[in-house]
Order: C-alpha cells, then sequence, then structure tokens
C-alpha cells in the first residue's frame, strides 16, 4: 500500500497510525517532496470522482480564492495538478484500488482480517 499526503497533514498521520496499529506494510510520499503529476490523479480519477479527490475544505482551496471561480471539472483537474495541496488527503492505493480521506470503518473492512 502507498499513502499519499503531507506529513504534517493530521488525516495522514492517523492512516500512518491505523496502518502502525495493524502492522500494515505501507510506503509513504510526501506531496510537497514528490508531487504527483496528471497521470498519477488520472489513475486516481479512475476509482474516485473529481469531487471526492478535490479537497474544498482546505486552507489552500480558501487562500487561492477558488469558491469564487465556480469550477468545473476540468478547471479542478488543472488545479489538482497544478497545485497537489488541493487533493483530499490521505489518498492510499492499495490491492482494492484507491481510497480517498481517512475513515477508520473503511480501512478495518479493506485492510484488516475478519
Amino acid at each position: 500500500m502507498i499513502i499519499y499526503g503531507i506529513s504534517s497533514c493530521g488525516s495522514v498521520k492517523k492512516a500512518i497510525a491505523f496502518c502502525k496499529k495493524y502492522n500494515l506494510d505501507y510506503d509513504f510520499i510526501d506531496m510537497r517532496e514528490e508531487p504527483v503529476g496528471g497521470e498519477k490523479i488520472d489513475h486516481w480519477l479512475s476509482y474516485v470522482d473529481i469531487d471526492t479527490l478535490f479537497n474544498k475544505r482546505g486552507t489552500k482551496y480558501r487562500t487561492l480564492g477558488l469558491k469564487e471561480l465556480d469550477l468545473d471539472d476540468e478547471d479542478k483537474h488543472r488545479w489538482l495538478i497544478e497545485e497537489n495541496l488541493l487533493i483530499k488527503r490521505p489518498v492510499i492505493e492499495h490491492n482494492h484500488g484507491v481510497s480517498v480521506g481517512y475513515d477508520e470503518k473503511r480501512y478495518l473492512d479493506l485492510f484488516c482480517d475478519k
């Protein structure tokens, strides 16, 4: 499993703590140090819709004034590529696909034996 995010993000910290608690192997990619490009974003979008991946609640969204621009999906896609901090975190690539955001119940269902 690969966790994409930024090390200072609370949701990313929770996802990493979850993996450690349940002894799950993972790699962490800090998107500030290794930004993701359009190919990776398109891959994620084959599993989740753009509104799931595009973070409208974050600081970067507000500071860029994007709410006032009434972005369509194409605009959101361009912004995700240009500014990775608009990606909702964490993004986790795993055997079952891609998960976005921290959700302990979903993680238990996806990653832990029943």
